[in-house]
């Protein structure tokens, strides 16, 4: 079954209905020495100049002894357009006035905000009162 998805902003953040994932992840950077772990559990890659990240289960980054930030995924429920303007601008602005540091990752289906787990209660009742903002 194909969605229909959402372009225009007012509605994309109306139907915004942000869920927390209770996993928590980090950004890694792939080497060879840790690829075939790292590369199996990732939920997204990024290939760079530089080489190749990715995002993994921080239980797994913990296995292959790669430190950094663990990060909670609060993901958008909103069928959003990849050609919707102004969602990643109107997210990343209300979590950044709260203090929240957020990395945005856009799917097929929906959008992914990443931020520092440590504050994820309150980055989703930022995202929640955004969208209750539309109703």
């Amino acid at each position: 079954m194909t969605r229909d998805t959402v372009r225009d902003l007012a509605a994309m953040l109306k139907q915004l209905s942000p869920r927390l994932d209770p996993d928590r992840y980090r950004y890694v950077q792939i080497e060879p020495s840790n690829a075939a772990q790292l590369l199996g559990a990732a939920i997204a890659t990024f290939r760079e100049d530089e080489g190749v990240s990715a995002i993994v289960p921080a239980a797994i980054a913990d296995q292959a002894d790669v430190d950094g930030p663990d990060m909670a995924r609060i993901t958008l429920g909103v069928y959003s357009d990849l050609e919707g303007v102004g969602l990643t601008a109107a997210v990343s602005t209300a979590l950044a006035e709260a203090g929240i540091a957020c990395n945005m990752v856009a799917a097929m289906h929906h959008d992914h905000a990443f931020v520092p787990a440590a504050q994820n209660e309150e980055a989703l009742l930022v995202l929640r009162n955004l969208a209750s903002q539309q109703r």
